[in-house]
């Protein structure tokens, strides 16, 4: 059994966010002055005593831990309003993060490739003016693809036509069906609804993430749209999964018995939104995210502004010994403290 931190936290894990920590506060100026500001300089001896960034610092600071002459790429979060997160990578964290998704993809489905029917326009990937959470998600997955096709034409419509082809060309193979979930429901599964169109998509898994706060507006949950995605679609595995491109590649994906699993190299613990203490598992707060493959930016351990609880991994029936998360929502009319008050301090 691999040797834990007293807060259920792997030990390996916490030495790599230690290190990581002097790390980005030794090449980011702004996230130094943060850490020695509110947490002082001492090494974490349990994943509750690692500082946390707060996700929304991204959005309002520029914070990388490389010279401008090596960022390789910058993302940029999907919001369509207000203001956006900047992630910074390099070429190491950039392959990181690819090896860490097909570690984790592998171990949900198979090393296999597979026919990949995106639900998105190819818009989202071959506008160069752009890099989102949505591009960097359906190139990233693309890694698993063995011919790649768009189910939405440029105004976002359901191009059945298309669709139906796609399926007959790789008639007998399993397909792999991804997109955002917001997408998936409000341009794929909801037109084929008004249209009334059945696609026959039974030898197939989908993939979604992302977009469930508009979905939660609308009262629908998880098990109505897995009931709508097999009903209009004929696919019965369907697997969602919780992550941000503040911590792209790490991601918490759904096992067979509908739990989100932390993968190796990353983990979740719970804080109270009022007074910041770690809760226990099945107490519902604040959730922050632990990963370890964070080298260009600061963003190793993030508190992010969704609300949730956490249960031991090892209570699933499917294996898998990673934490489990469930996602309750966001946190309603608050700010979290953050760079802004090492800042202006």
């Amino acid at each position: 059994m691999t040797d834990t931190a007293s807060d259920g936290g792997s030990v390996d894990l916490l030495c790599d966010l230690n290190r990581l920590t002097v790390h980005h506060k030794a090449a980011c100026r702004l996230y130094g002055y943060y850490i020695d500001t509110l947490f002082g300089d001492r090494e974490a001896t349990s994943l509750a005593e690692v500082p946390y960034l707060p996700v929304r610092a991204f959005k309002t600071f520029e914070l990388k831990s490389i010279a401008d002459a090596d960022v390789f790429k910058i993302m940029t979060s999907s919001g369509t309003t207000g203001a956006v997160s900047r992630i910074y990578l390099d070429k190491e964290t950039s392959k990181l993060q690819s090896q860490k998704l097909i570690e984790v993809f592998s171990n949900a489905f198979s090393r296999s490739r597979f026919p990949m029917l995106v639900i998105d326009g190819q818009g989202t990937v071959t506008d160069r003016r752009q890099f989102s959470a949505r591009t960097a998600a359906i190139n990233g997955f693309s890694l698993f693809s063995r011919g790649r096709e768009f189910a939405l034409n440029d105004l976002f419509a359901v191009d059945v036509e298309r669709v139906q082809a796609f399926v007959e060309a790789n008639r007998g193979q399993r397909i792999f069906i991804f997109g955002f979930t917001f997408v998936v429901w409000q341009n794929f599964v909801a037109q084929l609804k008004r249209m009334n169109v059945r696609l026959d998509l039974s030898n197939s898994f989908l993939l979604h993430g992302g977009g469930w706060k508009k979905l939660a507006d609308q009262n629908i949950s998880n098990e109505r749209f897995k009931a709508e995605v097999q009903e209009w679609t004929g696919c019965k595995d369907v697997r969602n999964y919780y992550g941000m491109v503040e911590q792209t590649g790490t991601i918490f994906m759904e096992c067979e018995h509908g739990n989100l699993h932390a993968a190796v190299g990353s983990d979740v613990i719970i804080r109270d939104p009022a007074t910041f203490a770690v809760l226990p598992h099945g107490a519902e707060g604040l959730i922050q995210v632990f990963s370890n493959i964070q080298k260009s930016y600061p963003g190793h351990s993030l508190l992010t502004e969704d609300v949730g609880h956490t249960l031991d991994g090892e209570s699933c029936a499917c294996g898998r010994k990673g934490t489990i998360v469930k996602i309750a929502g966001r946190l309603k009319k608050a700010e979290i403290r953050g760079c802004s008050d090492a800042y202006n301090s």
